[in-house]
């Protein structure tokens, strides 16, 4: 069974709606589970909350609880590389926590004990959702023309996660210099990816780009969140679910 995982509900509201023969799988650790089948696959799907320490919870209860065989995280991110624009779709390949810092003790950005910085997603899972992913960006939701956006693009590589909303222009060039790789930023990836690491099961996290980080909001995220960012995850997971083995 695999877990498909958003900060927000508004974020997995589409997969929810999509989900076959549906069954409420109780609730944990504050966190309602549901069950169900999609694109022929047992899933299970939950809003894990907002942060690293939210979301790190509710990976270990999938883990260990549901025993998942893998977790798939999506949602939204900003941009923070110059050629990733709003509308974008982000593939991580690796995530990295961007306001780990034990120095001198370990280099910055390590996670103590580990010997690692950044932490990979699973290469199968992830090629399945870059596949999809590409050819949702080649036939993009019409209300992304709404909202003013055109020629949308996929990027994989580096996202990073931090448990600060990053929101302005400052905050966003400190970010590029200290990680000049990074495609963009959000606040859970890198805790999925870590206790995925930990519990041996394979993760993946696919993000679209809902602003650019700074002082300028772009788009009125409620409404992109549900007409446009929403639609992505769902046609991004469930093509990549019917890319994969049953």
């Amino acid at each position: 069974m695999l877990a498909v995982v958003a900060a927000m509900r508004e974020e997995l509201v589409a997969l929810l709606d999509a989900v076959e023969r549906p069954e409420d799988a109780g609730t944990v650790a504050g966190r309602r589970f549901l069950t169900g089948r999609l694109a022929g696959h047992e899933v299970i799907l939950t809003q894990a909350g907002i942060g690293k320490v939210a979301a790190a919870t509710t990976a270990s209860v999938l883990a260990t609880r549901f025993d998942v065989a893998g977790l798939v995280l999506v949602g939204t991110a900003g941009g923070l590389a110059p050629h990733v624009a709003v509308g974008d779709v982000l593939v991580a390949r690796n995530l990295l926590q961007h306001d780990v810092d034990a120095s001198p003790l370990f280099p910055r950005f390590e996670v103590p004990l580990t010997g690692r910085a950044r932490f990979p997603t699973d290469p199968r899972l992830t090629a399945a959702l870059a596949e999809a992913a590409r050819a949702v960006v080649a036939a993009p939701p019409g209300a992304l023309r709404t909202f003013g956006l055109s020629g949308p693009r996929l990027h994989e590589g580096l996202v990073v996660s931090g448990d600060a909303f990053v929101s302005s222009a400052a905050a966003s060039s400190a970010l590029r210099r200290a990680v000049p790789d990074a495609l963009g930023v959000e606040m859970e990836g890198a805790a999925i990816a870590q206790v995925s690491h930990d519990f041996a099961r394979p993760c993946a996290v696919v993000r679209t780009v809902s602003d650019r980080a700074d002082d300028v909001a772009h788009v009125d995220f409620a409404r992109f969140v549900r007409d446009v960012a929403a639609s992505y995850a769902r046609d991004v997971v469930l093509g990549a679910l019917e890319r994969l083995p049953d």
